[in-house]
């Protein structure tokens, strides 16, 4: 074969010859024929477009697949334009052994066609782009060694239809070496936001690339944006990343107050997320910060907001540099008045402790409804004894409708039948003796009212539970009367007479199993008379029956406790006296259990209002 002759038919001969050598071979050789063995002589070829959109060739594309440069080679041998073809989504080869990752195909490519590098496919992703996002480092930083080489500074500049440059995705996705790179080649990246009015450097501070923060901040005019309104410092204080706040604090001041499209600051962040170590710092950096409100309706001051959550030590930092920082929202709302709302004892107790704060005791909302009212009416018994443990409190303060805090009692009668609500109620009747003959009147004659509303379900589920624990017990004592403790005589003259009938102990357990029996069977025969729906008669139905299931529960240990004397006392006295002493201590517990709830709330006169509710 001649020297102007090259065998195309050969792909171990194409593969020997550099890529360089190639192009001139097909460039600057003349096209004369083609011989028996099927070689070709080449004549000078015009450089073809690489404006023109060719669709990629199949074997091109399973090239660049699996990462085969001979037969690429092969390929361009016949077609010098088949590396400018593109898949459906605009992609080229080289967009596709980036994705692959595939670093000596796409070295090999672009020796033969570097307009590649300017290609973008239907996404707005560069090669570039396309192998940081597939994760491919070593071949992504290899092209971008190679776009500043032929200063391609638009094209590394580029942004994809998010908007996002090669910056934006090498800092989401990790790659802080290779952000570095792109910044130290191109420091424009910094001033790029994408779709999502995300700046490289607020992702930066999202990642908790320091670094790359620090890099981005000392180059000027760079974004410092976020998504839905925030900024960089919002970012800051998300992750509570304290020098980075310092170093924002100090360059940019401004944008400590700047607020994001729900009118929250950077320092309400960290008022929310109690960070109290973020709030000092920013505040010994700027106290007028202190004294931010926020800009949607509730237009809370941070102190609400802190109360609103039970940040004390959040709420004690602010005060400390700000003393008199608004304490009060557009509703009227004082910190007090949120703190006892969202039930946070702890925030009350602060604030009641705080000599700065006694204003707030007895200070009204746009209801003119004081912190009391709110806490009567949450029926919280703790908030209530805080706040009436104050010598400033002022229990007749009325509202905008002339109800003072005790009547929210009477209108929360949904809750009557809770321990909390008889507490207050008892809390209440002491702090204002005067009017408590009349608050009882009412709120007695409302639960009555609303207890003959509700009589059928008032009843159902205890008649339920207490005739089935009654015909429990009736069934338990009926057995063990059948099976006597010591079992029955087989002597021929005492046969079938209990063996144990002599001993007191014996006496004992038959009396209080029977009447354990009796008592419970007694209980559920009355349960069958609740089909009357007579609101008295219940009242004394449920306390009769209270009282003799009671009995039944008392006899049925001592029961328990005489049967198993009489079997283990003639060998273990000891340990039959224990039983006995546990057994029938049991019911006993119970009663002082009962007596600790009515001197608890001191209810000794109020147990016919208990036996209504």
């Amino acid at each position: 074969m001649s020297d102007n002759l090259l065998n195309l038919n050969d792909p171990l001969s194409i593969t020997e010859i550099e890529p360089d050598d190639l192009l001139n071979l097909l460039r600057d050789r003349p096209f004369i024929a083609e011989d028996e063995q099927g070689s070709l002589l080449y004549e000078p070829a015009v450089p073809p477009s690489h404006d023109e959109v060719h669709p990629m060739d199949d074997q091109l594309l399973d090239a660049s697949v699996s990462g085969n440069s001979s037969k690429m080679k092969h390929l361009v041998l016949h077609d010098p334009e088949v590396l400018l073809g593109t898949t459906s989504q605009g992609s080229t080869c080289l967009h596709m052994s980036s994705i692959l990752g595939h670093h000596k195909f796409s070295m090999a490519v672009l020796a033969l066609n570097e307009s590649l590098l300017s290609k973008v496919n239907l996404y707005g992703e560069t090669p570039l782009i396309v192998a940081m996002k597939s994760g491919h480092i070593s071949l992504a930083s290899t092209l971008l060694e190679i776009y500043n080489e032929k200063k391609l500074s638009e094209m590394i500049l580029n942004s994809d239809i998010n908007g996002d440059t090669a910056l934006h995705h090498a800092i989401r996705h990790g790659h802080e070496d290779l952000a570095l790179k792109l910044i130290n080649s191109e420091p424009k990246l910094s001033q790029k936001v994408n779709n999502y009015n995300e700046s490289p450097v607020y992702i930066a501070v999202m990642r908790g690339f320091d670094e790359v923060f620090k890099q981005l901040w000392e180059i000027d005019h760079s974004s410092h944006k976020g998504p839905y309104g925030d900024n960089v410092l919002h970012a800051a204080v998300r992750n509570a990343n304290i020098s980075i706040i310092i170093a924002i604090m100090r360059s940019r001041p401004e944008l400590a107050k700047e607020k994001n499209k729900s009118g929250h600051t950077p320092i309400k962040y960290a008022v929310d997320r109690n960070q109290t170590s973020v709030i000092r710092e920013m505040l010994q950096h700027d106290r007028s910060l202190g004294y931010l409100v926020n800009s949607n309706k509730e237009g809370n001051p941070l102190l609400v907001s802190a109360a609103s959550r039970g940040h004390i030590d959040v709420a004690r930092e602010i005060l400390e540099h700000c003393p008199d920082a608004p304490y009060i929202n557009r509703a009227g709302l004082t910190i007090l008045h949120q703190a006892v709302l969202e039930g946070h004892i702890e925030f009350v107790e602060f604030i009641l402790q705080n000599s700065q704060l006694d204003k707030l005791i007895n200070m009204r909302d746009s209801c003119e409804k004081t912190a009391l009212h709110y806490a009567v009416k949450n029926c919280n018994p703790k908030i209530v004894r805080a706040l009436l443990d104050h010598q400033d409190i002022d229990v007749r303060i009325y509202d905008s409708e002339g109800t003072p805090a005790f009547w929210e009692l009477i209108d929360a009668k949904d809750s009557s039948k809770s321990l909390n609500w008889n507490e207050v109620f008892m809390l209440m009747s002491k702090a204002d003796e005067k009017a408590t003959p009349f608050y009882d009147q009412v709120a007695r004659k409302k639960i009555i009212v609303k207890s003959k509303q509700e009589i059928k379900s008032l009843t159902a589920i205890y008649t339920k539970n207490t005739s089935l624990v009654a015909i429990l017990i009736a069934s338990i004592t009926f057995a063990a009367a059948f099976t006597l403790p010591g079992g029955y005589s087989n002597d021929s003259e005492t046969k079938g007479l209990p063996v144990l009938v002599r001993k007191a102990a014996f006496k004992a357990f038959l009396i209080s199993d029977t009447l354990a029996m009796c008592s419970s069977l007694a209980v559920a025969f009355i349960c069958i008379l609740t089909r009357w729906e007579d609101l008295k008669f219940l009242l004394y139905y449920i306390s009769f029956t209270k009282k003799l299931m009671w009995f039944a529960y008392m006899a049925t240990t001592v029961a328990f406790a005489t049967g198993l004397y009489t079997v283990v006392e003639p060998c273990i006295r000891w340990l039959a006296i224990l039983i006995c002493i546990l057994s029938i201590g049991l019911p006993f517990l119970t009663y002082l259990l009962t007596l600790k709830l009515y001197y608890r709330f001191n209810l000794a006169h109020m147990a016919s209002l208990l036996d209504v509710v």
